[in-house]
């Protein structure tokens, strides 16, 4: 059946929505509710400062996506000023915001006070940069050299009902740089199609109605759930509050139908004790139908807590920046016969397959390769980017990722392409090894790796932080912990080399560091091997 979702550019997403229902709630934050048709005006205010800041059309606009109600008016009203949002984490250093702005050429800044400071201290190095507004300017006092939003919108006057005027919705509505796990982070170009189609398939795959209450408990704003909410005409509620526990009481408050958290969150969740505290009430409301993780992998033991404790899916979902990001996502009413590891099937509109490593050519069910994605959401290219395109002629996208597919359609992840190693010929992924060490009560935290072996090819290497490391007898714990764990693995996947480590290396968002991590290993190997 073909996929239809509405040919629109990205900001006729909140247009529609305000012309539809304009008195219904589109955000709640700890300042009240705003309607469709308020949000609709604040990004026409939001375009009209654009438009008279820059005089031209066609600029990058850097906007951090802060978890309030600034982010969607200064989103949709950047591209429906003609201009590109540029997505600003604003949680960079001086020195990640010098590549993003510099990459992109950002002109104007939409950004809070600490963001702002640092724009301001490395000015001299951002030759294209001259507006910066900040967003979070209670009391009207910035940073030199920089304007509050209110006195920004202030400056230019009412202009309600701006056209919707976008023409091309291939051309780019947004830039989104990627983590920078394997790389210097890129700058992945998606236009108003992609984000319109991603919207609806988002909305479809998650189950997203006019009737839907979101609770968002992420640190930052993702275009994602912005998104597929103004498509579906949902309410949004903003949660702030860093405490998982709080946070579902805050859902129950709101009649929260979905909650979207990170797992590092739900899994501090899963072992809270007030979880348990009230047995036989529904801890995150009567209305509550899904929790969904996302950004990395939940902990099947964690996921399994929670279904079992607050009564609902909990359900994964996959994709990436380059898709829009979502590409697959399980099934609220498949969720109990769902296989343990699976991120689900395809979303609408969307085709998968998996490829040989070598010669990638498509394989059969249960073979495992690299995954490719097909689908309107897969993004125009890469800013600013000379090499080959990961997209090939027939608009298939390498992922990167490692995986196989069952007969269901389900697709089951193994690990990135650039972790995976082999054992002889045995593929081993890091992560496999990682969640079975894991599950071990004396493991705090752990991560894997291959360390080079002039035989094999390499070996599984293992770092453990123990949940005590002060422990009597430290080596036979350790000891205890590689001979539990290789009882469960393949003998290709056994731990031969174990390293007890203070801390694993992770990034912002909680995935392990293994560049760093395999850098290391290889550094050490050869002055072994040296020795």
């Amino acid at each position: 059946m073909t996929f239809v979702y509405p040919k629109l550019p990205l900001d006729g997403l909140l247009r529609q929505a305000a012309v539809r229902d304009p008195a219904g709630c589109a955000l709640r934050t700890a300042a009240g509710p705003v309607t469709f048709a308020e949000l609709d005006a604040q990004a026409d205010r939001v375009a009209a400062y654009l438009e008279h800041t820059r005089g031209r059309r066609g600029a990058r606009v850097g906007l951090a996506n802060t978890l309030d109600a600034v982010f969607p008016a200064a989103y949709y009203g950047t591209v429906r000023s003609g201009n590109t949002v540029v997505l600003v984490n604003p949680l960079l250093t001086a020195d990640g915001l010098e590549h993003v702005f510099t990459t992109a050429a950002v002109e104007v800044a939409f950004v809070p006070t600490t963001t702002a400071e640092l724009l301001v201290k490395i000015a001299d190095r951002l030759p294209a940069l001259h507006t910066v507004v900040v967003t979070d300017a209670a009391d009207g006092i910035v940073p030199s050299d920089t304007v509050p939003l209110a006195r920004a919108l202030d400056s230019v006057p009412d202009v309600p009902g701006l056209p919707v005027r976008v023409d091309d919705l291939d051309a780019d509505a947004c830039i989104q740089f990627t983590t920078g796990t394997t790389g210097r982070p890129k700058g992945v170009r998606l236009s108003h199609r992609n984000l319109v189609a991603n919207a609806a398939q988002t909305a479809a795959a998650h189950h997203l109605g006019s009737d839907s209450v979101t609770l968002n408990h992420l640190p930052l704003y993702h275009v994602m759930h912005l998104n597929s909410a103004v498509y579906a005409g949902a309410e949004q509620v903003l949660c702030t509050d860093p405490d998982p526990w709080a946070s579902l009481r805050h859902a129950a408050d709101a009649g929260a139908t979905h909650y979207y958290g990170l797992p590092a969150r739900l899994h501090r969740l899963a072992q809270d004790e007030r979880l348990t505290a009230v047995p036989g009430r529904a801890p995150g409301g009567p209305r509550l139908t899904a929790v969904l993780s996302g950004g990395t992998t939940l902990a099947p033991s964690a996921a399994r807590v929670l279904r079992d404790r607050i009564g609902v899916p909990v359900l994964q979902g996959y994709g990436m920046a380059e898709l829009s990001p979502l590409s697959h996502c399980q099934s609220p009413y498949e969720w109990r016969g769902a296989r343990t590891g699976s991120v689900g099937a395809a979303v609408p509109g969307t085709e998968c397959r998996i490829v040989d490593l070598e010669t990638r050519t498509p394989l059969d069910t249960y073979a495992t390769g690299e995954v490719q994605v097909r689908g309107p959401q897969v993004m125009a290219g890469y800013l600013n980017d000379p090499g080959p395109s990961p997209v090939d002629a027939d608009g298939w996208f390498s992922t990167g990722d490692v995986g196989y597919r069952n007969e269901d359609g389900l697709l089951f992840l193994v690990d990135r392409l650039g972790d995976v190693f082999k054992y002889d010929n045995e593929l081993v992924s890091p992560s496999a090894v990682e969640a079975i060490v894991g599950e071990d009560p004396q493991v705090a935290d752990c991560v894997a790796a291959g360390w080079p072996d002039p035989v094999h090819g390499a070996v599984v290497w293992t770092g453990i932080v123990l949940r005590d490391p002060a422990a009597p007898g430290l080596l036979d714990v350790v000891d205890s912990i590689v001979e539990r764990a290789n009882e469960r693995l393949a003998p290709y996947e056994r731990i031969r080399r174990v390293e007890v480590l203070d801390a694993v290396p992770r990034t912002p968002v909680g995935k392990p560091e293994r560049r760093t991590v395999r850098r290391q290993i290889s550094t050490r190997a050869a002055q072994e091997a040296a020795a």
